[in-house]
């Protein structure tokens, strides 16, 4: 079982985040358990922008076990249209297209996605399964 993680995941555990890094901390310890975790380049790179410097954050995904897995074309341009019609239905931009490109990953690239943000991802990756660790 390959399991995509979504930054805010890592970021409610690393900070300690008293709501949700508890929930967050034990679903990723249970997707370990069932397999491989992945995160494509925009989770490490909003990870890093927690972190003083690379190798800090590095380390800190290595903790975790998350193994870095780029992109495809494929998964790339799914993105883009998922975002397109996004737009087209009127949606706000503060959806910006980093969350197309791990939503966009998670399903091209990996059999489930771990994030809190399930509504928008069921909503316009609807063959992407999501796992929510706040909702138990």
């Amino acid at each position: 079982m390959i399991t995509a993680i979504d930054s805010n995941v890592l970021l409610d555990v690393l900070g300690a985040d008293p709501t949700f890094g508890p929930a967050s901390a034990n679903a990723l310890h249970s997707a370990v358990q069932a397999g491989r975790l992945v995160a494509c380049e925009v989770v490490w790179a909003e990870l890093a922008a927690a972190f003083s410097n690379s190798e800090a954050a590095r380390e800190a995904l290595g903790r975790f076990e998350v193994e870095f897995s780029a992109l495809t074309a494929e998964a790339a341009l799914e993105a883009g249209m998922a975002c397109r019609l996004y737009r087209r239905h009127g949606g706000a931009r503060t959806r910006v297209t980093a969350d197309f490109l791990i939503g966009a990953h998670a399903m091209h690239q990996a059999d489930r996605l771990l994030s809190r943000d399930r509504g928008f991802y069921r909503s316009y990756f609807k063959r992407l399964s999501v796992l929510d660790p706040s909702t138990g």
